[in-house]
């Protein structure tokens, strides 16, 4: 379970995390700016296990890996949207950040609602509603659990 933070259309990677900030050395540096612009208190009040669930084309723009990784910094436990611009999508299954569609969600929650998300079922459950989502296949499972991509191919390798 988890709390939702609740995101419009077109989310673009600069307001998930500014450009200015792309100037910090480190992630953790990073991570206090989260969507600074759209929620300034957003990166003091996620915690570990929360949601960002958003309407279309979230992660649109350029192709700035530290947009997923800030989320995934701060513990966001998955971006849930109708919709995601697809470098946004690869660069988050990169580090290990589960991104699901899900069409009917978006329309059914608030800020603040709390939220289990089954990734191996697909189902988001939300104020005793279920939703459909992405049904994550065991091969994706298996990268996001070991950290994203990368890190999935160098186990392969050992």
């Amino acid at each position: 379970m988890g709390n939702i933070f609740l995101f419009h259309t077109d989310v673009d990677t600069d307001q998930i995390i500014a450009s200015q900030y792309l100037l910090f050395p480190t992630i953790d540096e990073m991570k206090s700016h989260a969507f600074e612009s759209l929620d300034p208190d957003f990166a003091s009040r996620v915690r570990p296990g929360d949601f960002v669930v958003a309407a279309e084309n979230f992660g649109c723009g350029s192709s700035r890996e530290q947009a997923p990784s800030v989320l995934k910094a701060l513990g966001v436990q998955a971006v849930v949207a109708k919709s995601f611009a697809r470098i946004f999508y690869r660069n988050a299954i990169n580090i290990g950040l589960p991104v699901i569609v899900c069409k009917d969600l978006y329309d059914h929650v608030k800020p603040g609602d709390e939220m289990e998300l089954s990734l191996t079922e697909g189902v988001a459950t939300v104020n005793g509603q279920q939703f459909a989502c992405t049904k994550l296949p065991p091969y994706m499972q298996g990268i996001l659990d070991q950290g994203g991509l990368i890190a999935s191919l160098n186990r392969e390798g050992e």
